[in-house]
Parts: C-alpha cells; sequence; structure tokens
C-alpha cells in the first residue's frame, strides 16, 4: 500500500530548481533509504514532504498526496503531526528529558499527568533510552551524549504518534555503538511507522531499508527494492555511484 505519491514533482528555491520532475510512490510501513551525493537534493525532498521547504522560502510544482489527499489540502500543522522529521544534528529543546518529552502531546492538548507519563516511558522504551534515564528525567538533555539525544528526539517525534517518520543522516555524527542502536530502533519502528532516511551510509541502506531511492542533480535516477539497486542497477549511473563508494 502506496502511503505517500509523488508526482511530477519540481522544488524551487527562488529560480534554482533543486527537485526535477521526481514520481516516487512510498509503500506504507516500510523503510526508503535516499541515497546521492552532497547537494543532490536528498535533503530537500524530506522538507517538501512535510511542507517545511515553503517556510524557506522555497516553492513546489506537481503533486504530493499524502494517504491520497493533496498535502496542501492538509493544514500545516496538521501534516508535521502526521509526517514527523529528525534532523542530522540532535536538536533536543534545552529543558529536561521528560519536557521534551510532554511538549508535544500537552501542546496537541493531553493535560493528564498519567497519560503524559505513559508516553514518556513507551517512547523511551521505543528508543531504547529508559533504562539509561530513567532515574535522571528531570536532568537537562542536553547532558546526554551525542546518540542518546538523536535517540531522545526520534523519541520526541514519536509523541504524538505521526505516520511516517522522516531522518535526515540521523546517524552521521555518531559511533558505531550508537549507530546500531537506531537501525536497530527503525526496524522494529517500521512495523508501526513508514520511515525515510536520507543516508550517505550505503551500507546502511543495505542494512536496513526495503527500497532505496538513487537521487542525482535532482533527478530521481533510479526507485527499487534495496537488494536490486545495489545487486543489479538498471541505470549505469547508479552502478557508477554504488562502484565509487566501495571503491
Amino acid at each position: 500500500m502506496d502511503i505517500i505519491e509523488l508526482d511530477s514533482l519540481n522544488a524551487y528555491y527562488g529560480d534554482k530548481k533543486i527537485l526535477n520532475n521526481i514520481n516516487m510512490k512510498i509503500k506504507k510501513n516500510k523503510i526508503t533509504a535516499i541515497i546521492g551525493p552532497s547537494g543532490c537534493g536528498k535533503s530537500t525532498l524530506l522538507s517538501v514532504l512535510n511542507r517545511m521547504l515553503e517556510e524557506n522560502g522555497g516553492s513546489t510544482r506537481g503533486n504530493i498526496a499524502f494517504k491520497g489527499k493533496d498535502i496542501s489540502s492538509y493544514d500545516k500543522e496538521e501534516i508535521r503531526k502526521k509526517i514527523g522529521i529528525v534532523f542530522q544534528k540532535p536538536t533536543p529543546f534545552p529543558m529536561s528529558i521528560y519536557k521534551n518529552l510532554t511538549y508535544a502531546p500537552i501542546y496537541y492538548g493531553t493535560r493528564d499527568k498519567k497519560k503524559l507519563e505513559e508516553i514518556v516511558q513507551d517512547k523511551l522504551k521505543v528508543s531504547g533510552l529508559f533504562e539509561e534515564v530513567k532515574q535522571d528525567l528531570g536532568m537537562s538533555a542536553l547532558k546526554l551524549s551525542g546518540g542518546q539525544q538523536q535517540r531522545l528526539c526520534i523519541a520526541r517525534a514519536l509523541t504524538v504518534d505521526p505516520e511516517v517518520l522522516l531522518l535526515d543522516e540521523p546517524c552521521s555524527a555518531l559511533d558505531i555503538k550508537n549507530t546500531a542502536h537506531i537501525e536497530e530502533m527503525l526496524l522494529r519502528l517500521s512495523q508501526e511507522y513508514t520511515i525515510i532516511i536520507v543516508t550517505h551510509n550505503l551500507s546502511q541502506a543495505k542494512r536496513i531499508s526495503d527500497y532505496t531511492a538513487f537521487i542525482l542533480d535532482g533527478e530521481l535516477i533510479e526507485y527499487d527494492e534495496t537488494e536490486k539497486i545495489f545487486n543489479n542497477p538498471e541505470d549505469n549511473r547508479t552502478k557508477e555511484y554504488i562502484e565509487g563508494i566501495y571503491g
């Protein structure tokens, strides 16, 4: 089942075209990896999907459907609740771990203390952080390690129960251990959420994704099941990119 459909999508910053005629169908409850060289438009594609591009002075042409409905017909706040995003650099709020995880639920109307405590505990367990921080929920989130902060940010994005989770190179600054934590978490989460991850780490794309899209100079060169993309690419440019990385 497709949850997001892009039809002839073009994205611009001013007069500069960043994405050119992108056509994709994102499968529900699957992990889709987006690969390609720096500056090819990967992060722009994520910002299009939850309508952040327009907040940053960009614009789009073409069609984007979320669950069969034009994305522009959703209120921005509603679409960002349904399609959450986590950035490359961890961005915990300068407040306690507990308040980081209750901020969004309270904003959207949850006031019951017991319910909030359940949300905090559940999302910390999902992120694999609960045992590490359960005695220090009042501690500033800024005191966590980089890997813990990134897992907290993913947990925070899940506190409003989105349907899609966008991740922009969430492991690029992390060590092997923390990267493994996050990859294991994403594999578990894909049973409940649709995940789209931008990554320069082709090994990571192979390990965790069901589908992979290769973007070059703003164009979608190839999009297929991950195994096929890596083992039998149809386009020589995909093959050259993969071989260039592996040397």
